[in-house]
């Protein structure tokens, strides 16, 4: 069973940078697909993007390019690195653990989660 604690958030201002860290604790993280979601005041949670424990990264359109999720299995931690950052960025930023998966959208099919990360971007 996976435990996730999530560090990293803060305030920036618009076009600045922050990265997340996500350390899991428990065996064989290598072998869990790591996401990185984030739910506005509002709105549903919803992904950002996911690594999968073989290797492939996915993101949604509105942070490619900007966005980049890396993890460090000797660490046992994922990363998000967010550059260029927007006042629609702010949220609370969550990390997400799911055994073996392939990309999986929904937040409702991911059973590990972290207690999250407030980003706030100021304009």
């Amino acid at each position: 069973q996976a435990q996730l604690i999530e560090s990293g958030g803060g305030t920036v201002q618009t076009g600045g940078s922050l990265r997340l860290s996500c350390a899991a604790s428990g065996r064989s993280f290598n072998m869990y697909t790591m996401g990185w979601f984030r739910q506005a005041p509002g709105k549903e949670r919803e992904l950002i993007g996911t690594r999968t424990w073989n290797g492939i990264t996915n993101y949604i359109d509105s942070v490619k390019g900007r966005f980049a999720i890396s993890r460090d299995n000797a660490k046992n931690t994922v990363y998000l690195q967010m550059n260029s950052l927007k006042p629609e960025d702010t949220a609370v930023y969550y990390c997400a653990a799911r055994y073996r998966s392939d990309f999986e959208q929904l937040a409702s099919r991911w059973p590990y989660w972290g207690q999250g990360t407030q980003v706030t971007v100021s304009s």
